[in-house]
């Protein structure tokens, strides 16, 4: 099969016919239809945050199943699917407590370089958070896929494995959002775009958008934001004083330190900062302490505090019901040959989404 091959930070993908296994004991073989193009796969490209190379990265993905493997019960061939990082095992203390995108059981959610199921030239070839969906084909554990429906289209239901989901579940799981409250989101990339879109759909009274692009607080308000912001050293004042003291609820959606920071200080009190971006390793963020006096509190959010097999159909549901707004997310389809100006697009900004369609 033909996959993107990524070999060292800040160097390009190069596509490579790869080696896929076939399914073992509880594995799937998906063909891949679309896979979105996220930030945190640059994060990896960019030397922020290591990843053992070779490797396929993609994570963000929805497919077709090939064939199974021994054991298999939730899936056959011909299903359609939407894969997710958030592997699960179901009988882990996070599991039973209904906290399984944070399951860390390494049988099903292995750690970098411990999956075998790739090969490069006949050397092993590392797998993406046990995706790697740049590729025309995955194999995964049963526990990465979710059903839907055949009628939802393959590119847009891949938007969901993770941006769509990521930004929705902070909302909906990691802070609870409550109708009428004030929010607050920092950067409308796909995730922010998608925390907008589900502060809306959670009844939020106000939505405030804030980003250093114009263009994108105009997609933000077709996502559902009442207000935007562009982001300068005048944002958090002019946040204070809009709001008569801050939101109820701040999401950061970029991954650095000046705009977690800002989430914090824009809150009122009793208000609640969650941190969705991916902060580079080593970064710390600097607090002022009385503001704690006040009970504001920090947290972060893993995919959106998923339960990914009851929200993704949820979502399908309010796709089809237009209430969420997938289409505008995507704004380029690409070929995987398309893959390194894809990023580059990205870095570039004022992309939204681009999705490789296989």
């Amino acid at each position: 099969m033909k996959a993107a091959v990524y070999h060292a930070p800040n160097q390009p993908l190069t596509i490579e016919d790869v080696e896929i296994d076939n399914p073992g004991p509880r594995e799937v073989l998906i063909r891949t239809a679309a896979a979105g193009l996220c930030h945190s796969d640059l994060h990896f490209m960019e030397g922020k945050w290591p990843w053992p190379a070779p490797a396929v990265l993609g994570h963000e993905s929805a497919g077709v199943v090939e064939a199974v493997g021994r054991d298999v019960t939730y899936v056959k061939p011909g299903d359609h699917v939407i894969t997710c990082l958030s592997v699960f095992c179901g009988h882990c203390e996070f599991c039973l407590t209904g906290h399984m995108s944070i399951c860390q059981t390494p049988e099903v959610k292995m750690p970098p370089g411990a999956a075998r199921r790739l090969r490069w030239k006949g050397q092993h070839l590392n797998q993406y958070l046990n995706l790697s969906s740049f590729a025309e084909q995955m194999l995964v554990h049963e526990h990465a896929l979710v059903k839907i429906t055949p009628e939802m289209p393959l590119d847009v239901a891949a938007l969901i494995g993770c941006g769509v989901m990521t930004g929705y579940g902070a909302i909906i799981h990691t802070a609870k959002v409550e109708p009428g409250s004030t929010v607050a989101i920092a950067g409308c990339g796909g995730i922010g775009l998608a925390a907008v879109n589900g502060a809306a759909i959670a009844g939020a009274g106000r939505i405030i958008a804030i980003d250093k692009d114009p263009g994108k607080l105009e997609l933000a308000r077709k996502m559902g934001a009442t207000d935007g912001v562009i982001a300068d050293d005048d944002s958090v004042k002019r946040i204070n004083e809009m709001t008569g003291g801050g939101v109820h609820y701040s999401f950061e959606c970029v991954g650095l330190k000046q705009t977690a920071e800002l989430c914090f200080s824009i809150l009122r009190p009793g208000g609640t900062a969650t941190i969705i971006g991916m902060i580079p390793m080593g970064v710390k963020l600097e607090l002022h302490g009385p503001d704690f006096l006040r009970e504001r509190r920090i947290q972060g959010s893993a995919m959106g505090s998923n339960r990914f097999r009851v929200d993704m159909p949820r979502m399908i549901e309010f796709y089809q019901q237009g209430r969420l707004h997938l289409d505008q997310l995507i704004s380029n389809r690409i070929s995987l040959s398309e893959i390194n100006e894809g990023f580059e697009a990205m870095k570039k900004g004022g992309v939204a989404r681009s999705v490789i369609v296989f």
